[in-house]
């Protein structure tokens, strides 16, 4: 248990109030489950006295989080601008403005063959939408869409002013500046023009929070039109125009599942054209490459190949590239004379040219590199018939670069690296590739980052950060912030624990359903590694993961509290028992392949309840540690935090803070300014956990 200071100020206590929980003949007794109702006044109450409890114990880190913020700016060029990406006649870009807390979407029309520089002004420019406008005095602001119809005239955008991730639609004329009356409620994310820009496409979500439905407005029309509806509920639902502009793409996909259907964009009340019907397990990607198509999929090999389709029987497939072990086939980028390849090989992101003379297709020439660790991903690549690829580049000591590859030559050329200003020396830190070896064997990869200057002499101070779910991997990034802590003598180190990604699919399925907890123990066998191989000691290392990786802290903080000094926990997914449990709460069912469905199979339900962080709570020493949430969280609600905070008082005498955002979403604030006070907020109270403050 956690000793504070007599004179400290005293920890809200959070009401009891059993309720019981039975399935498969156990019985959970919990007693917080009334801190669910965000609109109870008790609830409230309770959250706001939690910011006051928090807000006091690190009021001595104020002049901490304002050095960090201010660090922070001077390093950020704030007003700033994307590299111009084409499309049709005009090049399309972002732009920032300093003391404005979000971005304008731009446009500029085509004089020449390369992009505009992007070290000044643009003559010419052309403001399509000011963020900072349309956000007014919201305390929140974020956007679902920003499409621009293929003519170039109408500017579709959805705008969330609450954090709760439902959009309203609207049109602009861009010739005019004016908004169009179509006003279209309740969308989810994305958007997808009809050839011509007189329909659109959209989404919408069930009461789950599941985009379920597209549908198709007519610009002017009282009524929409219902295109097609998934009623099975693992399944979500996507909409976009292909690169080519020919078809309108719908996507239907649950976590192991795919299902593609194609419109023609040319007639937007045509019908629609199936791909392939779903096979259960069988998950592909469709790519439209003109005169064929490029089908993904994993119907012949776990770590997928790449097929061609006639456009005629689309779902007659000829192999292109088979499947390999130790390379996972992520997708394909497709255009008039090439294909561009996008894999991961050793936990590296990787991209190949191929080229297509005669209706064939060259073998992939792979995109090499000088640094061990890094990350290549593809950019925004909007043309159909370009000769260039646009692609981006980082690692832990590169800034992200955005270059232009020549396909034919094979020149790059770099556009632009983000900027770091403040006078920081990039050489002055390194980056290493290091492997844990887990409880069975398994070697786990481990990118760290510091300055050179840091001794491995078992004392150095170490954030290291996790996730582990869904295939996703936490491939490495460069952050300016982050220079806050390496600044300091802090070493940052990423996990690629199983249950994501980063070494082929594999990785994935070893991490997930009833192999979960390898992604917990693969976390703590890298801290223990990071301490045998003399870096650290167990009390200066800080564990950081959110949402999918917060229920990786929690789960970590029961199992191992002595391998940590310090948690923080962002948008925690702590109760997962509970939550998967019931299917009315949004993106449940959805979820049911990833961690199983503990409702209907008694072994699920065991093992979740095995390690699920809230359940498991035992009166041990635990760690410090910060939950943060947000109030209208839709994926990961707030109750689920605060009954974490609370049962681990209750329980351990934790020392646990909570802070919620009571005007946000699962991101957290929405305002880059606001951001940076946020990530000023837990790398402070980080460093105070490492005695650094």
């Amino acid at each position: 248990m956690s000793e504070l200071n007599s004179s400290s100020p005293k920890p809200p206590v959070a009401a009891r109030k059993p309720v019981e929980r039975s399935h498969h003949g156990d019985v959970f007794v919990d007693d917080y489950e009334w801190l669910r109702d965000k609109t109870d006044d008790e609830v409230l109450d309770y959250l706001r006295a939690e910011n006051g409890y928090t807000e006091a114990r690190t009021a001595h880190l104020e002049s901490l989080r304002e050095a960090i913020f201010k660090e922070i700016s001077d390093r950020t060029l704030q007003t700033d601008l994307s590299v111009p990406a084409r499309r049709g006649g005009y090049w399309y870009y972002s732009r920032t403005i300093e003391g404005k807390q979000y971005g304008i979407h731009c446009r500029v029309k085509v004089d020449g063959d390369q992009p505009p520089a992007t070290d000044g002004e643009i003559a010419g420019e052309e403001v399509m939408l000011d963020g900072n406008e349309v956000a007014g005095d919201s305390e929140f602001f974020s956007l679902g869409t920003v499409d621009v119809s293929p003519d170039g005239r109408l500017l579709a955008y959805s705008v969330d002013l609450k954090g709760d991730e439902r959009f309203t639609l609207r049109i602009k004329d861009l010739a005019t500046g004016e908004l169009l009356p179509d006003e279209l409620p309740e969308v989810h994310y994305g958007s997808a023009w009809s050839a011509d820009g007189s329909t659109i496409f959209y989404t919408k979500v069930d009461d789950a929070w599941r985009p379920f439905q597209v549908w198709r407005h007519t610009l002017g029309a009282t009524q929409d039109v219902l295109v097609k509806e998934e009623p099975d509920e693992r399944f979500w639902v996507g909409v976009e125009l292909t690169r080519n502009e020919q078809a309108i793409q719908i996507a239907l996909g649950s976590k192991i599942t795919s299902e593609v259907w194609l419109l023609d964009a040319n007639d937007p009340t045509g019908e629609l054209v199936l791909v392939a019907p779903r096979r259960d397990g069988v998950e592909y990607d469709v790519e439209h490459a003109g005169d064929q198509l490029l089908i993904t999929h994993n119907a012949d090999a776990v770590n997928f190949s790449l097929a061609s389709a006639s456009l005629d029987s689309p779902g007659s497939w000829t192999t292109l590239i088979e499947g390999d072990v130790s390379s996972r086939l992520l997708g394909v980028d497709a255009f008039a004379d090439h294909v561009i390849l996008y894999r991961r090989r050793d936990a590296v992101t990787e991209l190949a040219i191929m080229r297509r003379t005669d209706g064939s297709f060259s073998a992939p020439e792979v995109l090499e590199f000088d640094e061990p660790i890094y990350t290549v991903s593809p950019g925004r690549n909007d043309e159909w018939h370009e000769t260039r690829y646009r692609f981006g580049y980082t690692s832990l000591v590169t800034p992200g670069s955005t270059y232009d590859l020549d396909v034919a030559t094979g020149e790059r050329r770099l556009l632009k690296q983000q900027p770091v200003l403040g006078g920081v020396d990039l050489g002055a830190y390194t980056q290493y590739r290091e492997w844990a070896t887990a409880s069975d064997g398994t070697k786990v990869p481990i990118s760290l980052v510091a300055r050179k200057d840091v001794a491995k002499d078992g004392n150095a101070p170490v954030v290291l950060y996790g996730y582990g779910s869904y295939e996703s991997s936490m491939d490495p990034w460069f952050s300016i912030p982050r220079l806050s802590l390496l600044d300091r003598g802090v070493v940052f180190a990423i996990t690629h624990v199983r249950g994501g990604g980063e070494l082929g699919r594999h990785w994935y399925d070893d991490g997930k359903m009833l192999a979960k907890r390898n992604t917990f123990t693969d976390f703590i066998a890298a801290a223990e590694h990071l301490v045998k191989d003399g870096w650290t000691r167990p009390e200066r290392i800080v564990a950081q993961g959110g949402s999918a990786g917060g229920l990786l802290m929690g789960a970590v903080a029961n199992l191992a509290p002595e391998a940590f000094g310090g948690i923080v926990a962002e948008v925690p997914f702590v109760d997962a028992l509970t939550t998967i449990l019931d299917p009315s709460l949004p993106l449940t069912v959805i979820e049911w392949e990833e961690w199983g469905n503990p409702l209907e199979d008694s072994a699920v339900y065991e093992y979740m309840k095995s390690y699920s962080p809230y359940e498991n709570i035992t009166a041990q020493r635990y760690p410090r540690i910060l939950a943060i949430t947000s109030l209208n969280d839709t994926r990961v609600f707030f109750v689920e935090p605060a009954k974490w905070v609370a049962k681990l008082r209750a329980v351990a005498d934790a020392d646990v803070l909570l802070k919620t955002e009571m005007e946000a979403g699962h991101g957290g604030r929405s305002g880059r300014y606001d951001a940076w006070h946020e990530i000023a907020f837990t790398l402070a109270w980080e460093l105070d956990t490492l005695g650094l403050a």
